[in-house]
């Protein structure tokens, strides 16, 4: 089933998840970019924003990776982001990164997050600097992230997300 919301312009599609898939991203009215479905509800976003639809998936897939987010699975069952094609997974994108959590009661406990095993383990600040922080996020926050990393400007929810000190 087809559905249009013409809020944003989207056709919405149906689809399931499909690791290796890649999807493209409209992050405004007039530029898209796109991303790879990984392991455990994980994207990998390429560094590619274009006015004009990229259909070589292997010159997608050789574009630098800005970040690599857990996205929450209606971004593909609804058809957000629509998928575009498939390739195998490269290597470097089989193990997905480490993730920090702080504690919201007391902020100077961390644990980093393995989302490859599951596993938690205790951590220093330090060793969380350059982390993601564990959370999943909403296909729009991400086109937000997107945006505001093509304009240099700060994102509210990557500040929101960093470590409190």
């Amino acid at each position: 089933m087809n559905l249009i919301n013409r809020e944003d312009n989207y056709i919405l599609k149906r689809q399931k998840h499909t690791i290796g898939a890649i999807v493209k991203i409209k992050i405004d009215h007039e530029f898209q970019t796109y991303a790879r479905i990984l392991n455990n509800a994980s994207y990998a976003f390429y560094d590619c924003r274009t006015k004009n639809d990229i259909k070589d998936l292997n010159l997608i897939a050789s574009k630098p990776i800005l970040f690599i987010l857990s996205v929450y699975k209606s971004a593909i069952t609804k058809g957000r982001w629509l998928k575009i094609g498939t390739l195998p997974l490269e290597e470097k994108l089989k193990s997905l990164p480490l993730t920090f959590i702080q504690d919201d009661l007391n902020p100077n406990i961390f644990q980093i997050y393995d989302p490859n095993t599951g596993e938690f383990r205790k951590a220093l600040k330090e060793e969380c600097l350059d982390l993601e922080c564990a959370s999943v996020w909403e296909a729009e926050h991400v086109e937000e992230r997107l945006r505001d990393h093509y304009d240099g400007k700060p994102n509210v929810w990557v500040e929101q997300l960093r470590i409190k000190l």
